[in-house]
This record gives C-alpha cells, sequence and structure tokens, in this order.
C-alpha cells in the first residue's frame, strides 16, 4: 500500500468525513446521515461460489472502508451498507471493480440469511426454490453504495459505468446488458458552489486539491478560508500527500496551520534558490576565470611562435598573423620591440 492509499484511508475512516461524502452524494449536501449512526463493517469480503464442477472457488476482495448506517431505534438492524473507494490515480476499470465488491456483499447477506435459517431450525414449510437458495421469499436484502472519492487535481477521463467500457455499441444488445455506474466525486469537476455543500474538512481537502496546479488560485482559497489555519493533521497529510506539496507538517499535532505551513514552504524555496543562484553564480565564475585563464595562456604561446618566426626570417607579417591568429598590428609591435 502507498502513501496516498494510507492517508486517504486513514481520513476517510472518520466518520465524520464519511457522512460528509454520503451526505453529499445522496443528499445534496444536506446533513442527512449522522455520523454516530455509522458502524464500521469487515471490508474483507470472502464468497465462495461454485464451479460448474462444485469445486470451491474462494474470492477474497478488499475495501478501502465499508460502514453500515443503522436508522432503526434498537440500532440492530442496518439500513444501508455504504462503501468508500479512494484513489489518487484514475483507475480505467472501475466499473467492474466495484460491481465485484458490490456484488461479494450481496452475496455475503444471502449466504447470511440461508445459515440464520439453518440455525433456527425454521418450522415453517418453504418451497423448493427457498430450500435450494436459503433465501426465503419474504428475505430483502440491504442496499449497498459505493462512492469513489478521487483525491487528484486531474479530471477523471477513465470510464463512468459499464457500456462505456464495451466493445459493443449496439443499442439493441446493450439494452440487455445491464449497465453499472459509478458515484464519484472528483475535485476538478467541482465549482465553487459545489464545495460549499460539504460540512467536514472534505471542503478543505477537495478544494485544495482541485486549485493545488493553480498558485495565485491556490493562495487566494486559503487566505479566504479561515479553516485551513486550524485543519486536523489527517487531513493536512492527505493533502501533502496527495498535492506533492513537501509542507512540513508535524507528526505530534492534531491541528496544522495550513497558511503557516504554505508560508515557511514558499520561504523555504526562496531561500534554496538564493543558495542555488549564489553556487550557480560561483560555478560560473570560476568557469569564466578558467577560460580567460586559457584563452591568456593560448595568447602568449601565440606570441612566442610569431617571435621564433620573426627571428628565423622569411615570413611575411601576414603570413605569421594567419599562423599564429595575432592580428597584423600585433605582429608588427612584436617585431618592433624585439
Amino acid at each position: 500500500m502507498g502513501k496516498a492509499d494510507t492517508v486517504t484511508k486513514q481520513y476517510m475512516e472518520d466518520n465524520q468525513v464519511f457522512a460528509d461524502a454520503f451526505n453529499y452524494l445522496i443528499y445534496d449536501g444536506k446533513e442527512v446521515i449522522q455520523p454516530e449512526k455509522l458502524h464500521r463493517l469487515d471490508s474483507v469480503a470472502v464468497e465462495v461460489p461454485y464451479g460448474s464442477d462444485g469445486a470451491e472457488l474462494p474470492v477474497q476482495k478488499v475495501r478501502d472502508e465499508l460502514k453500515y448506517l443503522t436508522a432503526m431505534t434498537d440500532e440492530r438492524a442496518a439500513y444501508v451498507i455504504l462503501g468508500i473507494e479512494n484513489q489518487d490515480a484514475v483507475h480505467y476499470a472501475m466499473p467492474v471493480k466495484n460491481m465485484v465488491y458490490d456484488a461479494l456483499e450481496y452475496a455475503g447477506q444471502v449466504r447470511k440469511a440461508a445459515s440464520s435459517h439453518r440455525k433456527a431450525k425454521d418450522a415453517k414449510e418453504h418451497s423448493a426454490g427457498e430450500y435450494l437458495s436459503g433465501f426465503y421469499k419474504e428475505d430483502r436484502l440491504v442496499p449497498v453504495i459505493t462512492l469513489v472519492v478521487f483525491f487528484s487535481a486531474e479530471e477523471w477521463d477513465g470510464p463512468r459505468s459499464l457500456h462505456e467500457m464495451l466493445s459493443v455499441q449496439d443499442e439493441e444488445i446493450l439494452s440487455l446488458v445491464e449497465n453499472y455506474r459509478i458515484h464519484l466525486i472528483a475535485p476538478a469537476s467541482l465549482n465553487d458552489g459545489e464545495f460549499d455543500k460539504f460540512h467536514s474538512s472534505l471542503k478543505e481537502v477537495l478544494s485544495f486539491i482541485k486549485y493545488s496546479t493553480d498558485k495565485q488560485q491556490l493562495e487566494k482559497l486559503v487566505d479566504s478560508n479561515e479553516n485551513f489555519s486550524v485543519l486536523d493533521r489527517k487531513a493536512a497529510m492527505v493533502i501533502n500527500v496527495c498535492t506533492n506539496s513537501k509542507l512540513k507538517i508535524d507528526p505530534n499535532q492534531e491541528v496544522v496551520d495550513m497558511c503557516k505551513a504554505i508560508a515557511d514552504m514558499r520561504n523555504e524555496e526562496r531561500m534554496e534558490g538564493r543558495i542555488e543562484g549564489r553556487m550557480e553564480g560561483r560555478k560560473e565564475g570560476r568557469m569564466e576565470g578558467r577560460i580567460e585563464g586559457r584563452m591568456e595562456g593560448a595568447q602568449e604561446a601565440n606570441k612566442a611562435i610569431a617571435l621564433k618566426m620573426l627571428k628565423k626570417g622569411g615570413f611575411s607579417h601576414e603570413i605569421i598573423a594567419e599562423i599564429t591568429g595575432l592580428s597584423p598590428e600585433e605582429v608588427k609591435d612584436l617585431a618592433k620591440n624585439n
């Protein structure tokens, strides 16, 4: 598991954030789902479908986060099962991935219903179909909703439905193929009004990610939202890792002042720029000095050759100048002074 996977999973485990994401998806931001009504489920789904030869074929899938919502007064009955998939890169088979997760969850519910009936040794007469499936006519499933949260400033250019992944585009055929759609929250597709529908730190995380590639817009965003000065550490870690911001975040502090962290990063970048500039200047100066020294040495060597040719005689000033690279005036001066 990469660092982005780790920090986003730890962040989305928070019931406040989890509820906020689904309130946005289901209720357009109205705070209907209460965090205290959410209870964590085992995110590992293991089912045993049977092969044509009767052999057991265990299938195991691990979700990023899975919770059930209770809506009954006795707190025992699950009302809906909610799953989160965190992505920091586009997954081009997401519809299939989510479809498998949800199918396994439904299969698990059927298996548990059958197991419950066997343990209870129900006295009621049941049909052959009920006996075969273990799922009685009056049994009902708990709905499963899976949400993908995309922690990236990029546009989600992957498929959002199963039909988009199919090679066949014949409408008659597609009408018989169930089109499994994904539910997606992607910062790049949210406008400023959409961010206001979030009521947890998810608002700051998603908006920061969206504008992370625009320095001017990002500074304006952080300066205008006082929540960035008291951001919880897990949210700050998601921002730092998913935007590669290189902010210095104290792991012992529960609250992070993002305004100060960004200012410190900018100052450090400017300081590093000055140091690099000075080092580059010194390097260039040394290089220029070496070049000048070499040129002066070559000039002296050419003058020495010219003197030898003058003393030997038989060479015109023009020939000496051409061979040594000296100017005719320099050759005349050498002849005059020596």
